[in-house]
């Protein structure tokens, strides 16, 4: 499998580009907004990537970071999100802001996504909110509680979890985002991915 790519970027489009690999091979690579506008204007540059071979062709698509592929295969997991749903919300969406409507319970951003219903929205908060609790249940209490936090902050807890961070990374960061004087959950996700 073909999980990250890096060479000369032969040529850019809207949503996709041409990576040159050392081998000489070009890669076609379908690129979400972030992974876009990080090669915008470099004349080489790196994506992480992700394969999808189906019966009438092979597809790979290109992300900025590990967290936004990690994003990516969370979204489509989801019954009924395939990947040109996923990184269509990549491209119109950061991770973080997805991760944040997951956690809000935000429907009406994500439904927002262009092909994305309301159906289709709820679906992906419930099934990834139920992984993310999921993986929260299996935290031991005492990596859980190295700092505490309120109620309030949960949501933003779950949203940095579902971008792939622990539960106790997660929690750090929200107490420092509390100590910078972040008070809103947007500002809170924010100053802790800043600081992770």
């Amino acid at each position: 499998m073909i999980g990250y790519l890096k060479g000369k970027i032969l040529s850019l489009g809207t949503d996709t580009a041409l990576i040159e690999t050392a081998a000489g091979v070009g890669f076609e690579v379908l690129l979400s907004g972030s992974a876009r506008g990080s090669l915008s204007g470099r004349t080489e540059g790196e994506v992480y990537t992700y394969l999808q071979v189906r019966e009438d062709g092979v597809s790979l698509f290109g992300f900025s970071s590990s967290e936004e592929k990690e994003m990516f295969l969370k979204l489509i997991s989801v019954s009924s999100v395939g990947p040109k749903m996923g990184i269509a919300a990549l491209s119109q969406m950061s991770a973080g802001d997805i991760a944040t409507a997951i956690a809000t319970n935000d429907v009406k951003r994500l439904s927002a996504v262009k092909g994305m219903g309301k159906k289709t929205a709820e679906r992906i908060i419930l099934e990834l909110r139920e992984k993310v609790f999921a993986v929260n249940a299996s935290v031991s209490s005492d990596t859980a509680t190295v700092v505490q936090i309120s109620s309030n902050d949960e949501d933003a807890v779950v949203a940095l979890m579902t971008l792939g961070f622990t539960r106790n990374e997660s929690v750090k960061a929200i107490a420092r985002a509390r100590e910078k004087g972040a008070t809103e959950i947007e500002d809170i996700i924010r100053l802790a991915l800043q600081g992770m």
